[in-house]
């Protein structure tokens, strides 16, 4: 009888759907049309999971393997100035946090750009 209970409960480890705790989530930069946007990237246990980006809800597409587009100007609104990370969630439909992970940002995405009349490098 013992078997059979361990047998059982390995079936029913091998059927349960993967929470894919390993995989990290991810940030790029790419082009959305004529400005740039964040592309973070994640995985999910279900497609009814959301995704909250700085606690914030974002439509994700996808399934399981999920990707959300964030224009930087909206970005800019939800961080603060030379943020360095985003805390990316996944929510179970109860409500649950499955995983919550800081996403490190491009380097420089989020500084301010300084034009410059002139540049003086000197040799030493």
């Amino acid at each position: 009888m013992a078997f059979l209970s361990r047998l059982a409960l390995l079936a029913a480890l091998i059927a349960a759907p993967v929470a894919h705790a390993g995989t990290q989530p991810s940030a790029r930069l790419v082009r959305c049309g004529a400005e740039q946007c964040l592309l973070v990237k994640g995985a999910r246990s279900s497609a009814a999971a959301t995704v909250t980006i700085n606690d914030r809800v974002v439509p994700a597409s996808g399934r399981r393997g999920w990707k959300v587009r964030v224009s930087l100007a909206t970005l800019r609104g939800w961080t603060s100035p030379f943020a360095r990370t985003l805390s990316v969630a996944v929510v179970n439909p109860i409500g649950q946090v499955e995983q919550r992970e800081p996403v490190r940002l491009p380097v420089g995405l989020l500084g301010h750009n300084t034009k410059l009349a002139a540049l003086v490098v000197r040799a030493r």
